[in-house]
């Protein structure tokens, strides 16, 4: 591995034998816990991205809720998942924010001044997954929030309150399928190492695969089981198909499990 122009980076001490090693790992991660926050920080574009997740799920299903009326009426409305409809927009923002977060120091170089710093790529990985899991986690409970309750608001004697079956596991739910959907993105853009190849991936799945596939007969029963339909279920009054709500969650977690441990992996194995 070239270090060229790194020679500023010093490798992090991870401490000494015995008890001093698990303080000192403890130490090492907390380090680099920071140390990520810093980078995300240094940023504007992700913290646009971010930004992105809530005003765009929110806005949108402000608009919806305001104007399309005629929805409001019609036979097997759920004004629960209809305060989520801006959602569906609001996810390409997180899926960016992911992406961007960790492919982003491959495409910038950044990612050879890490390693010379934290040689240890399981900690950086894992100290840069928290931190990014953790933000879209926040941003995504703030979107449930006021997507919640702007939605509601908006659809007057038609919506529903947070005491109204399924709302609250609803909003927490919205918070938990972002965070999920952008560890998952993460791990995609940590395994293609290209910001262009893991959107050009992950965007149009979410935004016309998963949804053509869940509207054909023919693929539907399997398109339940995608990242982004399974983990919606939690948004729905009564969940569609096979999953529950849970369950639904739990599905998206496998997908963000499989696709985090192959990027884990690839960096593991790989020279940068």
């Amino acid at each position: 591995m070239s270090t060229e122009g790194t020679t500023r980076a010093h490798p992090v001490s991870g401490g000494g034998p015995g008890g001093a090693a698990d303080g000192g790992r403890f130490a090492l991660f907390g380090a680099v816990l920071r140390a990520e926050w810093t980078k995300i920080r240094s940023l504007p574009s992700l913290y646009g991205s971010l930004a992105a997740v809530v005003l765009m799920s929110a806005g949108i299903t402000l608009v919806a809720a305001g104007t399309d009326h005629a929805t409001h009426t019609e036979p097997g409305f759920d004004p629960l998942f209809y305060a989520f409809y801006g959602v569906n927009f609001g996810q390409v923002a997180a899926v960016a924010f992911g992406v961007a977060a960790v492919a982003g120091e491959w495409s910038g170089g950044t990612i050879r001044v890490s390693l010379v710093a934290v040689p240890r790529r399981a900690t950086l990985y894992a100290a840069k997954l928290t931190v990014v899991g953790g933000l879209a986690l926040a941003a995504g409970l703030l979107t449930g929030l006021v997507c919640f309750f702007g939605g509601e608001a908006f659809l007057g004697r038609h919506g529903v309150g947070l005491g109204a079956p399924g709302a609250l596991p609803a909003v927490l739910g919205c918070g938990l399928y972002l965070a999920l959907l952008t560890l998952l993105a993460a791990g995609v853009a940590a395994l293609l190492r290209s910001p262009v190849g893991a959107l050009s991936l992950l965007v149009p799945l979410v935004v016309s695969v998963s949804p053509l596939l869940g509207s054909i007969d023919a693929t539907k029963d399997l398109a339940q089981f995608l990242p982004d339909r399974a983990g919606q279920q939690i948004l729905h009054t009564v969940p569609q198909g096979a999953l529950t709500g849970w369950t639904g969650l739990v599905t998206l977690t496998a997908w963000a499990a499989v696709t985090v441990w192959a990027g884990g992996r690839a960096l593991a194995r790989r020279d940068e």
